[in-house]
C-alpha cells in the first residue's frame, strides 16, 4: 500500500540544518517505495531554495512575527488535509505545529505525528532561561495539546526521549523511539576530494579536521577555537600543517563574534572558512578531512555525524551528542566532554593514534553508518508507525460506530 504523506515544517531553507535535511533524506526513500510526498511550509512562495526540492511544496508564508502565524497555512490545511494519509510535523516551536493541530483536532480521518528534532532538550532551558520562561506562557495552550493529541511523537534515540521529559512538567504524549538516518555519500568510492581541493588549494597539503554545520552556540564552535588555542600553546597543534575547516553559513552575528574570538586568541592561521557547501563540494570537504569534529552541547542525532561516517570519516564528538554511546561502542570515533578540556582531548587523542588505528577507525565508520544510520532504516521505521496509527484510527472509528 502506498502512502500520501505531508511534511509540515517552518522552513525548507537548507541553512536551517538538520530538520529539513532529514525530511529530504527520508522523503527520497519514501518516494523510492512509491509513497507520494509533499511539503507545506511557512516560507515565502518565491524563496529561491524551494526550487531545489524535488517534490511538491506548498509555501504559505511568510507568516506574522518570527513564530510564523499564517491564516493561509491553517485554511489550506483544513481544505486539503483529507488528501493525505498522514501529516508529519517537523519541529515544534513554529506555527507549523500549532497550525496542524488546529486543522486536524476535530477530525479522525488523518493521523499526525511529530518529529521534535531535539527541540525539547533541557539544555535550552538551562542555556536560555529567559526564553524558556517565555515558552512556558505558550506551552500549556500552544504546544502541550499538539504533543498530547499526536498519534506519535518521534524521538531518534532513547536518550532524546528521556531528556524531553525534563523541559516542562506539563507533559503527556505517545513517545515513540524510531531509528533515524541519512542517505550518506552518494558514491562512497568516488573521489570528491580533488574537486573540492581544486576550489580550496590553501588546505590541499594540510592535516584537516572538519566542522560542518550551523555556526551556533549549541554546537560548541567556541570550545573548538579555545581548544585549538590551548593545543597550539602546548605545541600539540602546529598552525603550519594543521587546519580546522569550518563549513557552514558564517555571515551573521554569532559567526562574526566567533571570528573575532579566533583573531583575539591568535589562531587565524589554523581556521579555514568555506561558507556553506552543498553537493559534491560538501562531500569533498568530508573526504579531505582526517576526522569530523562536533563539540556540541546538545544534539539529538546529528545528521552531519552520520554523513561523516558514511564517507569513512571518524567522528570526534561529545557525550552531549545523543548517539555518542553507539559511536564509542563501535569504535567509529572518539567521545569526550563538551568543554575546552574535552574538545582539546579529542583532538590530542586523534593525533596521538597510530596510522594503523586511524585506518581501522575509518573502516569502522562506514560499517557503523550502514548498520545504524541509513535513511532506509529511518524511512521504514516511520512507515511502520504511520501504518500502525492508521490502523488504530480505523479501529477507533469502528468501535464508535458499533456503540452508536
Amino acid at each position: 500500500m502506498s502512502l500520501r504523506l505531508l511534511h509540515a515544517i517552518a522552513s525548507a531553507d537548507p541553512a536551517g540544518g538538520g530538520p529539513i535535511e532529514g525530511v529530504r533524506q527520508i522523503s527520497a526513500i519514501n518516494s523510492r517505495y512509491n509513497h507520494h510526498v509533499e511539503l507545506v511550509t511557512l516560507d515565502a512562495p518565491d524563496a529561491p531554495f524551494l526550487t531545489s526540492i524535488p517534490y511538491p511544496v506548498h509555501a504559505l508564508g511568510p507568516g506574522f512575527t518570527k513564530y510564523g502565524l499564517s491564516l493561509r497555512f491553517l485554511e489550506w490545511l483544513k481544505a486539503n488535509a483529507s488528501r493525505y494519509d498522514a501529516v508529519i510535523i517537523n519541529g515544534v516551536w513554529g506555527f507549523n505545529a500549532l497550525g496542524v493541530w488546529l486543522a486536524l483536532r476535530q477530525r479522525r480521518d488523518v493521523p499526525y505525528m511529530v518529529f521534535t528534532h531535539g527541540m525539547l532538550d533541557p539544555w535550552f532551558k538551562h542555556r536560555y532561561p529567559l526564553k524558556h520562561a517565555k515558552k512556558w506562557l505558550y506551552w500549556p495552550w500552544g504546544l502541550y495539546p499538539v504533543l498530547r493529541d499526536a498519534d506519535a511523537v518521534f524521538f531518534t534515540c532513547e536518550r532524546e526521549r528521556e531528556l524531553a521529559r525534563e523541559s516542562f512538567w506539563l507533559y503527556d504524549c505517545n513517545e515513540v523511539v524510531i531509528r533515524y538516518g541519512t542517505a550518506g555519500i552518494p558514491e562512497p568510492d568516488r573521489d570528491y576530494r580533488s574537486e573540492f581541493l581544486a576550489a580550496h588549494p590553501a588546505i590541499a597539503h594540510t592535516r584537516n579536521i572538519l566542522f560542518l554545520g550551523r555556526v551556533h552556540p549549541k554546537k560548541g564552535p567556541d570550545l573548538l577555537v579555545k581548544a585549538v588555542a590551548k593545543l597550539q600553546r602546548s605545541g600539540v597543534w602546529d598552525p603550519k600543517t594543521m587546519r580546522i575547516v569550518m563549513v557552514g553559513p558564517a555571515d551573521f552575528g554569532y559567526a562574526h563574534t566567533l571570528k573575532k574570538l579566533v583573531a583575539s586568541l591568535g589562531v587565524e592561521e589554523s581556521f579555514y572558512w568555506t561558507g556553506m557547501l552543498m553537493g559534491d563540494q560538501k562531500w569533498g570537504s568530508f573526504q579531505a578531512a582526517e576526522a569530523f569534529i562536533l563539540p556540541s552541547h546538545q544534539e539529538n542525532f546529528g545528521i552531519a555525524v552520520a554523513e561523516a561516517l558514511s564517507a569513512r570519516v571518524p567522528v570526534l564528538i561529545t557525550h552531549a551528542v545523543n548517539i555518542s554511546p553507539e559511536i564509542a561502542l563501535d569504535g567509529a570515533g572518539l567521545v569526550d566532554e563538551d568543554n575546552i578540556a574535552g574538545t582539546a582531548g579529542l583532538i590530542k587523542k586523534w593525533f596521538g593514534l597510530s596510522e594503523e588505528d586511524r585506518a581501522g577507525m575509518r573502516v569502522q565508520a562506514r560499517r557503523t553508518f550502514l548498520a545504524r544510520y541509513t535513511a532506509e532504516v529511518a524511512a521504514k521505521d516511520m512507515q511502520r508507525n504511520i501504518f500502525l496509527s492508521m490502523a488504530s484510527r480505523r479501529a477507533q472509528e469502528e468501535d464508535t460506530a458499533r456503540e452508536r
